[in-house]
């Protein structure tokens, strides 16, 4: 009896080792935004970010402390400012990622240069495209992100409080009265952005409408004439911060020359804090918060200024 019983107890052992074996080198798989299937081994353990909204979604996702190698301007959350540097995301040092020897490398599908690219390609290291393009695009990347770093709870998590902050704000928004948007990404020369962008994605939730969706490429160059014509309710740029009284609204000055302008004549110019609204991670949805207090804002001018 005894026997039997120590039998069964050794059999169910090498059971449950097998079945720890077996998780332990469980493969994953997630699709990128290049609609590419990443398969892994195992859970991701070293990877290099290749872009700073990369490295803000891998922390959100739970996987921060996988991080060995990232490009300039990953400085959020602030320890990621500790994480070594391998160059910026035109001018990445290959040697420098070769000897992190990284399991997953994470890249900015349009913004990382494609020679590269292509260069890494040649590392036979696995490769996950981000570029998300909608604000639901975040939730999915974190998701998507969790699996392969094995961290999968944490992502889910923040992918449901992400969603959360966005369907609150569509629900206080959606039924505004439409305010028309110019956003402008630069000066010299004016250049704006389409409605494939995910900040037109911001304004929309905001109830507000780009004046320049229909255009071509991705960031199209605008004239002067153009704005003008157009005659936006509201003109909105990125900054080191947001709009404030006392400070000067970098690339926006220029629009005083047109008092007549509505945007200018009501007061609607607006600055929002560039970390916030152009980075395509969770904290966008803080972005998206701050440009429908502003849009909402500037209906209350409009609407003062017809009465």
């Amino acid at each position: 009896m005894k026997v039997r019983r120590l039998a069964a107890t050794l059999a169910l052992c090498a059971l449950q080792a097998l079945l720890v074996a077996q998780t332990a080198w469980a493969t994953v798989s997630a699709v990128d935004d290049a609609g590419n299937t990443v398969t892994l081994a195992a859970p991701a353990q070293r990877v290099v970010s290749l872009a700073p909204h990369v490295t803000e979604l891998v922390y959100a996702a739970g996987g921060g402390a996988k991080l060995v190698g990232a490009v300039s301007y990953s400085d959020y959350p602030p320890e990621a400012k500790a994480i070594p540097r391998v160059g910026d995301n035109r001018l990445l040092d290959l040697e420098r990622i070769i000897a992190l020897k990284p399991d997953l490398i994470v890249v900015w599908r349009h913004g990382n240069a494609q020679q590269q690219l292509d260069r890494l390609r040649e590392l036979h290291i696995p490769l996950f495209f981000s570029e998300p393009r909608h604000l639901d695009d975040v939730a999915t990347s974190l998701t998507r992100l969790g699996v392969l770093l094995g961290t999968s709870p944490t992502a889910e998590r923040a992918a449901r409080d992400y969603r959360h902050d966005i369907a609150q704000l569509r629900e206080r928004y959606a039924g505004r009265t439409p305010v028309s948007v110019f956003y402008q990404v630069w000066d010299q020369p004016l250049m704006t952005l389409n409605g494939e962008h995910m900040i037109s994605d911001v304004i929309a939730l905001c109830g507000g409408r780009n004046v320049f969706a229909a255009l071509q490429p991705l960031v199209p160059t605008v004239s002067t004439e153009a704005v003008l014509a157009a005659n936006p309710d509201a003109i909105v740029t990125s900054s080191q911060g947001a709009t404030a009284p006392d400070k000067p609204l970098p690339g926006l000055e220029r629009w005083r020359a047109w008092p007549s302008l509505t945007a200018m004549a009501h007061g609607n110019l607006f600055a929002i804090d560039g970390d916030l609204l152009t980075r395509p991670a969770p904290r966008i949805a803080q972005g998206a918060a701050d440009l429908c207090k502003d849009l909402e804002l500037a209906r209350e001018r409009n609407a003062a200024a017809k009465h």
